[in-house]
C-alpha cells in the first residue's frame, strides 16, 4: 500500500509525528515498511506491508488510526457536508439479484456535474501516491479509496438503458468492454453489475467502457458497495486483471462502512464538478444483521500476554481502535466489546487479546528464562490418524460415529464368511442385539437416515468413521479397528448406468490410493486383486482385495442390490474397509528426495483393445517384468467401451514415460522401446492397436 506522509498527518492532530516516527510505529504495530522515498514539497511516500487480513489499513485513515492508537491521540476524521434528500432518485431503479455475492449496494444520482479537470489538491494527492488524474468526478472516487479504503464507481446516468443498474449473474459466454479498452467474455459464475441490456461493470473489479463517465457527462450514479471476497478474486484471477479495488475487496470491505464512504465521494463530486443530488441514497442487497459483541475476560488476556494489565487500561487500549466495551453484567469478570464496521477480521476473543498486545506493545511481554510447558512430540499413532482424518476430508468425507450394534440381519449381511456374530445378552439392545461385524453397518445407517432428512452434497454424499468390529471364530472373540468408507456413486438419473458404476468404483479407488500416499508414502506397494466377495451384502461384480507392500489391507466394492434395498437406499454405493493397523503400518512414510532430472523426458500412448476379463494390473506387471532402460514408468489413463470395439471387448490406454539419466532421449529411441513393449503386449494379450 503506497501511502503519502504528508496525506496521512492529515488525520492526526497538531503537531505531527515525524516521518521516522510514523515509520517506526508503523513498524512495531505490524506493518513493515518496504520503502521510504522523498517526495517533492518535502513530502514522502511510504510503501507499507499490510496483511491479508486488515483490509481496513488499505488506506489513509486506516492507517492514521493505527498511528494514533499508538500514540494515545485521537483520529482526526475528514469533514464534510451532504445536503438531507429523502426518496429515491427520479428515473433510477436498483436491483440486487445475488445477494450472497453483493451484501450491500448503494447508490446515488447527482445531476448537473460539470466534468474536467481536477483542482490542484486533489491532483497533489493522487500524484502523492502514484496514480494519474482522469477527470475530476473520477478522481473523486479514486481519492476516497485512497484515504477511507471504499472503492466507489461512477456510471454516466444517460448511458445505462433503462436509467437501472442491475447487480446479477453473467450469463455464459456475454460480453463486456472493460475500461482498459478489452473485451471480456464473462463466466456464469462472474458477478456484474449491468444496466436494462447489458453488463456495465465487472463487479468488484473493473468498470465497463459503455458507461463510462467522460467530458459529455452532465448525470451521474455513485456505487459504493461491497462484494463477496471469493467472487472478486475468482473474477479477477479467471480475466487476469487486478485493480486497487479488486485488492481491497479480496480482503472485505465490510458493509458497515459503504454509508460514510457513499457520503463522502458524493460531497467531494458535489465540492469539484458541482450538480445536484437527486433524492437520497438508495440500497439493496442482504438484510443488515446487527453485529454480536465479543467477550472478552480480562484474566485470559493478562494469562494469554503475561502482563500485566489493569481493568481499566484494557477498554482504554481497545477503545481507541474504536471497539468499545461494557460490562457483560456478570461482576466485571468480562466485557463484551462491540467491533466497529471497519474491523471485520475482530471475531473472536483472541483477535481482541492481539490488539491489546500490539497496542502496549509486544516488546513488553515479559521473557521467561524456563518455559514452565514442555512440548512433546505427537505419538506415532495419533500423528497418523490426524493425517487420515485430515486427507478424507480434503477429500470431501465427512467423519461419523456411530452406535456399535446393529441387527443380526444387517450384520449377517457383511459378516465374513467363516465368522459367527458376537450378540451380547442384553433385553434393552432389542432388536441390535449384535456387535457390528462391519464399520460399513453403521455409515449404512447413518446414510439411510441422512437420505431421509434429505441431505446431499455435490458428487454424492461421502462418509467415513474410525471404529472396531466384532465377531467370534471358534468360540474366541475377535476385535479390530478397521477405517470404513462409504460413498454415493454420482448418477445422473435414478438407475445407474455401468459407466456410473464404474465411475464411481474409480473414485474410491483414488481416495484409498490417496490416503496409502500419505499414510505409507508414494513408494508403497499396492495390488488390486477382484475376487468373490466375502459377505453377501457386497456386489460380485466389483469386489477387490487391497494389499499393501505384501500385507491385506483390507477390500473394496460395491454393495449389492439386497444390501441397498435392505437400508432403503435410493442411489448404489461403493463401500471400503481398511486395516487401521496396516494403514499405519509405515507411518510416518520414508520419503526419498531425488534431484529433478537434467534431461527431458519422453511419452507415447498407446490405446490396446484386449477382452474384457484382462486387469490393469496384469498390463502393468507385463509392461514392467521386461522393464529396461530407457523405460522411465507406466501409467493408466482411460478405459472405453463402445460399439465400435465389440462385444466383450475393451479399449485401455496407457502411458510410457522414457529418460535417459545421461542425456536428451532421441524420439527414434522412445519409439523403439514403445514399439518393443507394444509387441511384448501383443503376444501376453491378444491385444490389437486401436486406431
Amino acid at each position: 500500500m503506497l501511502i503519502s506522509y504528508r496525506w496521512l498527518c492529515n488525520y492526526l492532530p497538531a503537531p505531527a509525528p515525524s516521518v521516522e516516527r510514523v515509520e517506526e510505529i508503523l513498524i512495531h504495530a505490524g506493518f513493515p515498511i518496504e520503502q521510504r522515498t522523498t517526495l517533492d514539497g518535502g513530502d514522502w511516500l511510504l510503501d507499507v506491508e499490510i496483511t491479508s487480513n486488515r483490509g481496513d489499513c488499505l488506506s489513509h485513515v486506516g492507517l492514521a488510526r493505527e498511528v494514533a492508537a499508538r500514540l494515545g491521540v485521537g483520529l482526526v476524521m475528514p469533514k464534510w457536508s451532504l445536503p438531507v434528500k429523502t426518496g429515491g432518485p427520479s428515473g433510477f431503479t436498483l436491483e440486487n439479484r445475488v445477494p450472497g455475492q453483493c451484501p450491500r449496494f448503494s447508490a446515488r444520482v447527482i445531476r448537473g456535474v460539470k466534468v474536467g479537470p481536477s483542482p490542484a489538491w486533489l491532483v497533489r494527492a493522487l500524484e502523492a501516491v502514484g496514480q494519474r488524474s482522469i477527470n475530476n468526478v473520477v478522481d473523486v472516487t479514486n481519492f476516497v479509496c485512497a484515504e477511507l479504503g471504499n472503492p466507489s464507481h461512477v456510471f454516466d446516468l444517460r448511458k445505462l438503458a433503462g436509467g437501472a443498474l442491475i447487480v446479477r449473474a453473467a450469463a455464459a459466454g456475454e460480453k463486456l468492454t472493460t475500461l482498459d479498452g478489452k473485451s471480456r467474455t464473462l463466466a456464469a459464475d462472474d458477478v456484474v453489475v449491468a444496466d436494462a441490456q447489458r453488463a456495465q461493470s465487472l463487479a468488484g473489479v473493473i468498470g465497463g467502457q459503455d458507461s463510462e463517465v467522460d467530458l459529455s457527462t452532465t448525470d451521474v450514479v455513485l456505487e459504493v458497495a461491497t462484494w463477496d471476497p471469493v467472487a472478486v478474486r475468482r473474477a479477477a484471477r479467471r480475466h487476469q486483471v487486478r485493480t486497487d479495488a479488486s485488492h481491497r475487496f479480496e480482503r472485505l470491505v465490510g458493509a458497515g462502512t459503504l454509508a460514510e464512504a457513499s457520503e463522502r465521494a458524493a460531497a467531494l463530486i458535489l465540492e469539484v464538478a458541482g450538480g445536484a443530488l437527486d433524492g437520497g441514497v438508495v440500497v439493496a442487497g442482504a438484510p443488515e444483521r446487527p453485529a454480536a459483541g465479543v467477550s472478552l475476560r480480562p484474566e485470559r488476556c493478562r494469562g494469554v500476554l503475561g502482563m500485566e494489565l489493569s481493568e481499566p487500561e484494557i477498554p482504554e487500549l481497545l477503545g481507541r481502535l474504536g471497539v468499545t466495551c461494557r460490562p457483560s453484567g456478570r461482576g466485571g469478570a468480562a466485557w463484551v466489546c462491540d467491533v466497529p464496521a471497519f474491523r471485520p477480521d475482530l471475531t473472536r476473543e483472541i483477535d481482541l487479546i492481539e490488539e491489546i498486545g500490539r497496542l502496549k506493545g509486544l516488546e513488553q511481554v515479559p521473557l521467561r528464562e524456563a518455559i514452565p510447558i514442555v512440548a512433546r512430540a505427537g505419538q506415532r499413532t495419533e500423528l497418523a490418524r490426524r493425517e487420515l482424518g485430515a486427507t478424507l476430508c480434503g477429500l470431501g468425507y465427512f467423519e461419523v460415529v456411530t452406535f456399535s450394534f446393529a441387527s443380526r440381519k444387517a450384520a449377517d449381511m457383511l459378516l465374513p464368511a467363516g465368522m459367527a456374530r458376537a450378540e451380547v445378552d442384553d433385553s434393552r439392545r432389542g432388536d441390535e442385539p449384535v456387535l457390528r461385524p462391519s464399520v460399513l453397518n453403521g455409515l449404512l445407517v447413518c446414510r439411510q437416515k441422512n437420505q431421509y432428512a434429505m441431505a446431499s452434497q455435490p458428487g454424492g454424499v461421502r462418509l467415513f468413521e474410525v471404529s472396531s468390529v466384532f465377531a467370534q471364530r471358534g468360540g474366541a472373540s475377535v476385535e479390530r479397528t478397521n477405517v470404513g468408507l462409504l460413498a454415493d456413486v454420482p448418477t445422473k438419473g435414478r438407475n445407474a448406468t455401468m459407466d456410473e458404476l464404474r465411475h464411481g468404483v474409480r473414485l474410491m479407488r483414488g481416495a484409498i490410493e490417496a490416503l496409502v500416499r500419505v499414510l505409507a508414502g508414494p513408494s508403497a506397494a499396492m495390488t488390486w486383486e477382484p475376487a468373490a466377495p466375502h459377505a453377501p451384502g457386497l456386489d460380485p461384480r466389483a469386489y477387490a482385495s487391497i494389499t499393501l507392500n505384501g500385507r491385506r489391507l483390507g477390500y473394496m466394492g460395491l454393495l449389492s442390490p439386497e444390501c441397498q434395498r435392505m437400508h432403503d437406499l435410493s442411489a448404489p454405493v461403493v463401500g471400503a474397509e481398511l486395516s487401521l493397523e496396516g494403514l499405519m503400518a509405515d507411518y510416518p512414510p520414508k520419503v526419498a528426495i531425488r534431484g529433478l532430472p537434467e534431461f527431458p523426458g519422453s511419452e507415447r500412448d498407446i490405446s490396446l483393445i484386449v477382452a474384457e476379463d484382462v486387469l490393469w494390473a496384469d498390463v502393468e506387471r507385463a509392461v514392467l517384468e521386461g522393464a529396461a532402460p530407457p523405460l522411465e514408468g507406466v501409467s493408466f489413463v482411460t478405459t472405453f467401451r463402445g460399439e465400435q470395439i465389440g462385444k466383450g471387448q475393451k479399449s485401455v490406454t496407457l502411458r510410457l514415460a522414457f529418460r535417459d539419466a545421461s542425456r536428451t532421449l532421441k524420439r527414434e529411441e522412445a519409439d523403439g522401446a514403445a514399439a518393443a513393449i507394444l509387441e511384448r503386449l501383443k503376444a501376453r494379450f491378444g491385444a490389437t492397436v486401436r486406431t
